[in-house]
């Protein structure tokens, strides 16, 4: 562990780099996900990133590129999905049986992983009827995750006059996930981009009817179907 975050989140979050949600696509080769990446998206140190990156690295599940980009291998790949898989069914279990908050769920997710076997796993997912989506919009299923990418984009792109609905909630900082949920920046939310003010760090929105300005990183994490 550095800074509260495992192996496991370490590992997410390079797969979530190495899949980037927009009109590039998923793209493993070109990977973005560098030790600086990293350690902004969890908030920790190069240091402690570059430390835990190495780990990963030592155990086969990630390489340098080139540009010293890290890279998924197959094994990494195929850990990281499972990983995900098993992340976002324990949330959809807390959500609808215990009552926890999406929010709540995510960081509880994080603390349970390991608790649960495979076959745990599998019997969440068939007593929860093989649940699509975890509550914050992300598919279970690494591969509808991938395909789905090219149809998404942040909410933070689009132009004034863009309308669109919210599928997904960024998940990397767990204050920003609380927000959402608190401003009802939900899945299935549909919004229409009024302005956008990129020096004061601002777009505009309406929802609903009602206008309303959110900071950048909050549109930035919201992942939306723009209206066709």
């Amino acid at each position: 562990m550095a800074h509260g975050h495992s192996l496991d989140t370490y590992l997410e979050t390079v797969y979530f780099l190495a899949f980037p949600i927009g009109e590039y696509g998923p793209v493993v080769k070109d990977s973005p996900a560098l030790a600086s990446r990293v350690a902004e998206m969890l908030g920790v140190s190069r240091a402690s990133a570059g430390e835990m990156l190495k780990r990963l690295e030592a155990d086969g599940l990630v390489e340098r590129g080139e540009r010293k980009e890290v890279i998924l291998t197959r094994a990494g790949r195929v850990a990281a999905e499972k990983v995900i898989r098993r992340h976002r069914l324990i949330e959809c279990l807390l959500t609808e049986f215990m009552g926890y908050t999406g929010a709540e769920a995510h960081e509880q997710a994080d603390t349970l992983a390991d608790t649960f076997t495979d076959d745990m796993i599998e019997r969440i997912a068939t007593r929860l009827g093989q649940p699509e989506r975890c509550p914050h919009g992300w598919p279970v299923d690494p591969a509808v995750e991938q395909a789905e990418n090219r149809e998404l984009v942040a909410l933070a792109d689009l132009e004034p006059g863009g309308r669109a609905t919210i599928v997904r909630l960024a998940e990397h900082d767990g204050d920003l996930l609380h927000w959402f949920y608190d401003e009802g920046l939900v899945p299935g939310t549909d919004v229409e981009v009024l302005a956008t003010a990129p020096a004061a760090g601002q777009v505009v929105l309406a929802i609903d009817g009602v206008e309303r300005a959110i900071g950048q990183p909050a549109a930035a994490g919201l992942f939306v179907r723009p209206a066709a």
